[in-house]
């Protein structure tokens, strides 16, 4: 499968961040034509309380025009069993000519006890057992398993090549797990450069090497950017809508290692698109290998629009 262009003066894949609460598919297809307008290499669809991305990327395979990858980042590994999922993810390849990719995570104690009801007493080992359950159905084998968490046993007749696995990772078993056996991590919205610089890319780079890994791991990072006439305004207005994700364990735990106090303090926000430039390069830096980018307006139209255009723009003038 082809992979991302890359074709900008930063050297990684851009991918389109199409953020959380996208409710219905014509907002979906909408994203989906503005990163194909806009030369980004990538589309990226989350997954919250809004639409199931991986239903939704299928639903838009006639308008991703020349998008090299699409994907999920991402699905809930708890609430869904491995032969549902991986039947879902190679259902979207086939739909997508083999461009999706699956990300997938433990989420959150407060999704998975709150709403799904399950416990979160080991998410490491539910996250361990679940890549080894579905690895082999996204490649079109049978999968066998019997562990601790977890009990897949059986094949799919999907017609697809395989689906690439990238898992949500920030502590270090998590990190060593997704470098050992996943094609990499996506990285949530609390990274800094520092923490992908010292802590992230450095454990799931070993990992991959002590596994005998033939390709280095990825490293696809989130990066909330924006142009505004005033960044210190924005930055604070964010703040105090962002305590939620800030408070998080697994986030907070990010945020502690860099030393900052909210999300808000990794937004790229500038007056220019030289800032923000400027900011995505530090995270190049860092050790990104690609770059999952949205924009965050304080559901300011203006922010919203000027930063689309100053986005496109400069990727057109690669």
């Amino acid at each position: 499968m082809q992979r991302a262009r890359a074709n900008n003066p930063l050297g990684v894949p851009l991918g389109w961040a199409a953020g959380t609460a996208i409710n219905s598919v014509a907002a979906i297809r909408a994203e989906a034509s503005y990163a194909a307008e806009a030369g980004f290499d990538a589309y990226w669809v989350s997954q919250v309380f809004g639409v199931d991305p991986i239903v939704a990327l299928a639903a838009a395979a006639d308008v991703v025009g020349p998008l090299t990858e699409l994907g999920s980042s991402v699905v809930p590994l708890y609430g869904r069993h491995p032969l549902a999922l991986a039947a879902q993810a190679r259902t979207a390849q086939s739909a997508l000519d083999g461009r999706f990719t699956l990300g997938i995570g433990p989420s959150h104690e407060m999704v998975v006890e709150g709403f799904f009801g399950d416990s979160y007493a080991r998410p490491f080992t539910r996250s361990r057992e679940y890549v080894e359950a579905i690895t082999p159905l996204l490649n079109g084998e049978p999968t066998s398993f019997t562990g601790e968490e977890l009990f897949a046993s059986g094949w799919l007749t999907i017609e697809a090549e395989p689906v690439p696995l990238l898992l949500a990772a920030m502590g270090p078993k998590m990190l060593e797990l997704a470098g050992s056996s996943c094609a990499g991590t996506h990285l949530g919205p609390a990274m800094s450069p520092q923490v992908v610089a010292q802590h992230i890319a450095p454990q799931i780079n070993a990992a991959a090497e002590a596994a005998g890994r033939t390709n280095a791991p990825r490293v696809v990072t989130l990066v909330g950017v924006a142009i505004t006439a005033d960044p210190h305004k924005l930055r604070e207005s964010f703040r105090a809508a962002d305590t939620l994700y800030s408070n998080l364990p697994a986030y907070r735990a990010m945020l502690d290692l860099a030393g900052l106090d909210s999300t808000a303090d990794v937004l790229i926000a500038g007056t220019t698109m030289d800032d923000v430039v400027e900011g995505l390069a530090e995270f190049v830096d860092a050790g990104a290998t690609d770059l999952r980018i949205g924009v965050t307006s304080g559901d300011d139209p203006e922010i919203d629009a000027v930063t689309r255009g100053a986005l496109k723009d400069w990727i057109a003038s690669a």
